[in-house]
């Protein structure tokens, strides 16, 4: 683990601080909740915050979000951190003994320790309150479907708390525990998911011929579809996740069929030329073969750009802590609505090494490493102290 003793400006947890915020992450962990229902969640968190007295706590931001001001002593930036509340449907198979008490639900991405570090910034900010400006921790909802940071800025209140400066991280299994990861511009992807509809006309399974089956275009489009990207100069990828061709059973050749897609691409209008191309594939085929074909767009991400004069933020905080920073070479092929906060001014999303042994994020064995949290919180206790004046 890296050693920070005496690297920042800041004095970092205690240790009765950081295990009030450990036993605070295995709370949140045993309680996993789907995004757009963490009412347990943001109870637990509200309670925790309460307690340290901030200026304001405001509770229902975006739905079941909460956003804790810090008033500074005098006028200076507003910088928000950003933490997520939500779960993923993951059945968690680590032998824990806070594993999750809600079957099919697990936080396999680590929402829960992003939000302990939060947590555990809003105890530095109670003892020490900002020397300037106004410090927001915003605990966001349901960022696994895309939806939760653009409630959070359309939320009435977003006036009170409007940011200068947003940063949040996202911890990553397989590089050194502690490492930073950032990068200027398009650092995760874009991506929507798909919903395509086909639709023609049953017969009896002993005269498919007179059927309009749905059949030979659902196998050309499970080809052909991925094939798609390798036709661009820029990163893209086309992943099918669910078909359907009928229903089951022996007597019908089927009339309809579903396919599910995710698209994503290394920037916003990329995808947007991905998109076209997949849907222009999609209706060729359903009308070559007397098909009505229909798509809905789903989880929509943008692309996650980060603001030049906020990734050096990071830089500068990660090596006054000593912390190794590493430049992806491009954006991460995940997605993350922080994207929404980035494209409203200066901010910046970082990767955190969570360890070389640590198991794959959504994985049943994933659990967040509690050795993790002091180092975020120093993180971000020294990316706040050494932005501008103004």
């Amino acid at each position: 683990m890296p050693d920070l003793q005496g690297k920042d400006p800041g004095e970092g947890l205690t240790g009765e601080e950081l295990a009030r915020v450990v036993a605070l992450r295995h709370r949140l962990h045993a309680r996993p909740e789907r995004g757009g229902t963490e009412r347990d969640t943001a109870r637990l968190l509200a309670d925790f915050l309460d307690a340290l007295r901030p200026d304001r706590l405001l509770t229902g931001v975006g739905g079941t979000g909460l956003a804790a001001l810090f008033e500074g002593t005098s006028p200076g930036p507003t910088v928000a951190f950003r933490a997520e509340l939500d779960a993923v449907p993951v059945r968690e198979e680590a032998a824990l003994p806070y594993r999750s008490q809600n079957p099919g639900l697990a936080h396999a991405c680590g929402h829960d320790g992003h939000a302990a570090i939060v947590a555990g910034l809003a105890l530095r900010l109670a003892a020490r309150r900002p020397e300037r400006g106004r410090t927001v921790l915003l605990f966001q909802p349901a960022e696994e479907t895309g939806e939760g940071a653009l409630r959070m800025l359309e939320d009435p209140s977003f006036a009170a708390w409007a940011p200068d400066w947003c940063f949040a991280l996202h911890n990553l299994p397989g590089p050194a525990l502690g490492t930073v990861l950032v990068r200027p511009g398009v650092f995760a992807c874009a991506s929507v998911g798909v919903r395509v509809a086909l639709n023609g006309a049953s017969s009896h399974a002993a005269h498919p011929e007179e059927a309009r089956s749905p059949a030979p275009v659902i196998a050309r489009l499970l080809e052909e579809l991925p094939r798609i990207p390798a036709g661009f100069d820029f990163f893209s990828l086309v992943t099918v996740t669910h078909a359907r061709l009928g229903e089951p059973g022996f007597g019908v050749t089927p009339g309809e069929a579903e396919l599910h897609l995710t698209l994503r691409a290394a920037g916003d209008e990329p995808l947007e030329r991905l998109s076209a191309a997949v849907r222009e594939r999609l209706f060729a085929l359903a009308r070559e073969a007397g098909l009505e074909a229909s798509i809905a767009l789903r989880e929509p991400f943008p692309a996650l750009v980060n603001h030049p004069e906020a990734v050096q933020r990071v830089d500068r905080a990660a090596n006054d802590l000593g912390l190794e920073v590493v430049a992806p070479p491009g954006p991460f092929r995940w997605s993350e609505d922080f994207g929404h906060f980035t494209a409203r001014g200066r901010g910046a999303m970082f990767g955190i090494g969570a360890g070389l042994s640590t198991p794959p994020l959504h994985s049943p064995a994933y659990d967040f490493p509690d050795a993790l949290i002091p180092i975020g919180v120093r993180l971000f206790e020294t990316i706040r102290a050494h932005l501008p004046a103004a």
